[in-house]
């Protein structure tokens, strides 16, 4: 599962909703395999959806302290040991909902997230300039998770 988190009328918080975008265009490349889905601010309402779930990537806009623009690729035990580290100007990050999913015992075994640092978090729609010059290099990376987590699950 592709999921996008974020809020798109908080300016650059909308940045996963348009690498879910970007990233659609590749969706026969994977078949039925891969489901897109807008997660959007629903952050811990969104458990049901991992039922069962053997991969996830997420896609948001993340502070990690690097200059706005700045694309990341977390995996596995690096996204976990985020804690609870706050990231995103949203309630219901990644980490958020991977802590909840553990508590679950329905961690999915492959995860990723694929990040954007913001450059403006405030109301309005759009993203900057920064950010949206970024999103062709962030859906590269997600689409190298994308294949990463399938050869995962496969094996």
């Amino acid at each position: 599962m592709l999921l996008a988190l974020g809020n798109p009328l908080m300016a650059d918080d909308g940045a996963g909703q348009e690498m879910l975008a970007a990233i659609q265009s590749a969706a026969s490349e994977w078949g039925q395999r891969v489901e897109f889905v807008d997660g959007g601010t629903q952050g811990l309402a969104l458990l049901g959806i991992f039922e069962g779930r053997k991969a996830v990537v997420f896609l948001d806009a993340v502070r990690l302290g690097d200059k706005a623009g700045a694309v990341h690729l977390l995996t596995g035990q690096e996204l976990l040991r985020m804690g609870g580290r706050s990231t995103t100007a949203h309630e219901g990050s990644a980490p958020d909902i991977l802590r909840a999913l553990q508590l679950l015992g329905d961690t999915p075994a492959e995860i990723a997230l694929v990040g954007i640092e913001p450059d403006k978090i405030q109301t309005g729609i759009g993203l900057s300039e920064t950010v949206r010059r970024s999103i062709p290099v962030a859906a590269g990376f997600a689409r190298m998770a994308i294949n990463r987590t399938l050869a995962g699950v496969a094996q």
